[in-house]
């Protein structure tokens, strides 16, 4: 018998991966009818000490994500997921998701793309390769 899951963390940006990530988070949801979490982290080292140090700047670059967040949330209720919540953090993806955001929702299983969309890191794909290293729980690694 196939496992199933009853809380999914699935990652996401703007890239191709992270979709894939979602679609594949949004089927599997709906198939052990689980709960659906989707994650997206705003990554500071992305902004320069200016950017960092203005709060409205922050604040409007949060909302964004939230509102972009949002559209995946809704995507999820549209495909038949009937549990779906978001979760918008801060920090380095990898560690944020390992060390914050898994202990607080405590997922089953996560769920993220190969390949980040931003920075030197897309090419390593070191943020999807520290999270199957050092997440807690089982990690499915979508390319």
């Amino acid at each position: 018998m196939a496992k199933t899951f009853e809380r999914i963390l699935v990652g996401v940006d703007d890239s191709a991966d992270a979709l894939l990530a979602f679609n594949y988070a949004t089927h599997q949801a709906k198939r052990d009818d689980a709960e659906l979490i989707i994650v997206s982290v705003l990554e500071s080292d992305d902004m320069n000490v200016y950017q960092a140090l203005d709060s409205d700047y922050v604040h409007g670059e949060h909302r964004e994500l939230e509102e972009h967040v949002a559209t995946y949330q809704q995507r999820a209720f549209d495909a038949g997921v009937a549990r779906v919540r978001m979760v918008v953090a801060e920090g380095d993806p990898g560690e944020t998701i390992v060390k914050d955001v898994i202990p607080h929702v405590k997922p089953d299983l996560l769920i993220v793309g190969s390949e980040s969309k931003k920075g030197v890191r897309r090419h390593f794909g070191s943020q999807a390769a520290y999270m199957a290293k050092y997440a807690p729980i089982s990690v499915l690694v979508i390319r």
